[in-house]
């Protein structure tokens, strides 16, 4: 799945097109390289996202297609939560 669908499908970013701009800053890391809104996101994969002052890490842990609201949260598992240095 491509990383834009799946931050817009888990609600981690509200907008595909915001997940987009995001990605093509380079505030967005898949298993330690940086990634493109293009960029494949397999379960497993671990995903690092700045935040403006606030670095989240992340597990994914489930791929849909369609998901509800309250379940969106079943896609993903925060690891760690820092603000960077």
């Amino acid at each position: 799945m491509r990383l834009d669908k799946f931050l817009k499908l888990s609600r981690l970013i509200k907008r595909r097109t915001l997940a987009k701009e995001v990605a093509d800053q380079g505030r967005i890391t898949i298993n330690g390289n940086k990634a493109k809104a293009a960029s494949d996101v397999a379960v497993g994969d671990e995903l690092v996202i700045k935040f403006g002052q606030k670095l989240v890490t992340i597990q994914v842990t489930d791929l849909r297609e369609n998901v509800k609201k309250d379940e969106a949260e079943t896609l993903y598992k925060v690891l760690k939560e820092e603000k960077p240095e």
